[in-house]
Formats: structure tokens, C-alpha cells, sequence
């Protein structure tokens, strides 16, 4: 019971996550890219403090050579002056940064092995930020192409307002003509009080019409003349 409890919450967390995910897809996105360009900068900042200790490194290389060169001249003129006292101290100095200088040139090509690699790691991450930031402008679109196809599959589905306003549109089409409507109440009153016997009576030709016709005042003009 408790493994089946169990196993049922993992699997709502993890529905739970994967629409929270989708919901705000863009925004995690926008944060990993973020989070990426935090640790190319950090990696930028790593390969230009080796390349200032390989510049160093150079410099005291090309130190120890100048050094050691010139000692050398100078050890041999000692020796050439019999003072071989002195060409063995400048011995001593020219074989203690030799051995310096062999320390410098391996740390140099450390150096050298770790720059060549940070560079392209570099490169790489660089490219795929780029890459990142084409896609997400790509997501962005699509995830606003979705939103708008969904709020208008949600105007064209049921109970639409677009299918509200057809029914009301059809409602009021179907309602009966108010002026129509009273010429007929007229009609069923003037056939219930027998209103309109007597002109149709008079109309057939038999007696004169109730009241006072167009017709009427039309004759009575021409018997005056």
C-alpha cells in the first residue's frame, strides 16, 4: 500500500514538473543561457591569467638566456686571464639558471598544453551559446505561434464568443416583426366587432361606406363644379 502511494506521488511530481517545465519553457531557457555565458566568462577570465603566466614565463626565459650567454662570455675571458676562480664562480651561476631555465621551459609548455585546450573548450562553448541563443529566439516564436493558435482554438471551440454572438444574431432574426405583429391584432379586432362588414358590404356595392372615403370627397368636388 505504501509502495503503491509512493510510486503514485513520484509519478504526479513528476507530471507536475514536466508541466511547470512547459509552462515556462522561455524562461528556463533565458536562465541556462545565462548560467552558460556566466561560466564562458569565468572560463575567458581562466585562459587569460594563463596566457599572462606564459607571458612571463617568456620573459624571464628570455632573461635567463641573455644572462646565461653573457656569463658565459665572460667566464671563457676569465679563464683566458687565468682567473679561473672567477670562471668557476660564473660556472656555478650558469648552471643554477640552466637548471631554472629548464624548470621555466617545462612549466612554459604546461602552460602551453593548458592554453591550447581552454581555447578550444572555449571555442566550443562559445559556438553552442550561439547556437543557444538562435534556438531560443526560434522557441520564443514557436511558444508564441502556440499561444496564439490555442487562445483562438479557445474562441472557435464550445460556447465560444464567436458561436455566442452567431446565436444571439440568430435570435433576433427569428423574432417576430413587432409592426407586422399589430396589423394582424387589428385585423383579428376589426373581424371580432364586425368593423369591416359594413365597408365590405359597401365595396360589393350595396349601401355607402362608414365614414368618409379619398373617394368620397373626390365626388362631392366634382358635383360642386
Amino acid at each position: 500500500m505504501f509502495g503503491t502511494l509512493k510510486t503514485l506521488f513520484i509519478g504526479a511530481n513528476a507530471r507536475a514538473e514536466e508541466q511547470l517545465r512547459d509552462t515556462f519553457s522561455i524562461e528556463l531557457i533565458d536562465q541556462k543561457i545565462r548560467e552558460s555565458g556566466d561560466s564562458l566568462k569565468a572560463a575567458k577570465l581562466t585562459l587569460a591569467s594563463l596566457i599572462q603566466r606564459q607571458r612571463a614565463e617568456l620573459r624571464q626565459i628570455e632573461t635567463l638566456e641573455v644572462r646565461i650567454a653573457d656569463l658565459l662570455s665572460r667566464a671563457k675571458e676569465a679563464l683566458d686571464g687565468d682567473r679561473e676562480d672567477l670562471a668557476q664562480t660564473a660556472a656555478q651561476a650558469v648552471a643554477e639558471m640552466e637548471n631554472e631555465l629548464a624548470l621555466r621551459r617545462q612549466t612554459l609548455e604546461r602552460l602551453e598544453r593548458r592554453i591550447l585546450q581552454l581555447r578550444q573548450s572555449v571555442a566550443t562553448a562559445n559556438r553552442r551559446i550561439i547556437d543557444l541563443k538562435q534556438g531560443a529566439m526560434s522557441a520564443r516564436a514557436t511558444k508564441r505561434e502556440q499561444d496564439m493558435q490555442r487562445r483562438l482554438n479557445k474562441h472557435l471551440g464550445g460556447d465560444s464568443p464567436i458561436e455566442e454572438a452567431e446565436a444571439l444574431i440568430a435570435r433576433v432574426m427569428e423574432q417576430d416583426d413587432p409592426f407586422e405583429q399589430g396589423e394582424i391584432l387589428r385585423e383579428i379586432d376589426g373581424d371580432l366587432g364586425h368593423a369591416t362588414i359594413g365597408d365590405d358590404l359597401a365595396d360589393a356595392g350595396f349601401g355607402k361606406r362608414n365614414g368618409t372615403s379619398a373617394l368620397d370627397v373626390l365626388n362631392r368636388l366634382k358635383a360642386e363644379k
